[in-house]
């Protein structure tokens, strides 16, 4: 059990059969009346995100989320095929499930796979992928001064914006959780 005094970033808790990751929180002590905790909370099973207020000395279950490391293997129409690198074992995940995470992810490439009490509700990418540039328009001399950048396709089809100085063919750094260009490698 954890009292909402203890809230922390990131935590996962269970309120009333539903699991919740804790984004963000604040300890509030207003002049009158008593103190209180503030926070915002993103439903783990259907992503949602909800605002709610506890008082510090209640007490929640934290709810136990499984990570394990599973090979992105193939796409087949709307379901993607993941392996354990451990068992061997597959499953397949619908594109729900995956959501928006494989955008960056090559196949053969290892991610984590979330699951609560079995079940399986997201998959989190490598925090930083290299990916080659597929398409993009090339950069005139003279136009880095401004730090100007130009939108480019990578391998996995997803569109990110890089420095002029970027060509087509380099292979770049690319941080998954904000989808911005790091550097060249």
């Amino acid at each position: 059990m954890i009292s909402a005094g203890d809230f922390r970033n990131g935590v996962t808790i269970e309120i009333e059969g539903a699991v919740f990751q804790i984004i963000e929180f604040q300890h509030v002590k207003p002049g009158k009346g008593a103190a209180f905790v503030r926070t915002k909370l993103k439903n783990v099973i259907n992503g949602g995100v909800v605002e709610r207020t506890f008082r510090p000395t209640e007490k929640f279950p934290q709810a136990r989320i499984d990570r394990s490391d599973m090979q992105y293997l193939y796409q087949d129409g709307d379901l993607y095929n993941f392996m354990n690198t451990e068992t061997y074992e597959q499953v397949a995940l619908n594109s729900d499930t995956v959501g928006d995470s494989l955008k960056f992810v090559k196949e053969n490439e290892v991610c984590k796979v979330c699951a609560y009490n079995g079940s399986i509700f997201s998959v989190e990418p490598p925090l930083f992928v290299e990916l080659e540039i597929t398409e993009t328009e090339p950069g005139f001399k003279g136009d880095t001064a401004t730090g100007a950048s130009k939108p480019a396709i990578v391998e996995t089809g997803a569109q990110v914006s890089v420095p002029l100085f970027v060509n087509q063919g380099d292979v770049i750094k690319i941080d998954t959780r904000t989808g911005e260009y790091l550097s060249r490698v």
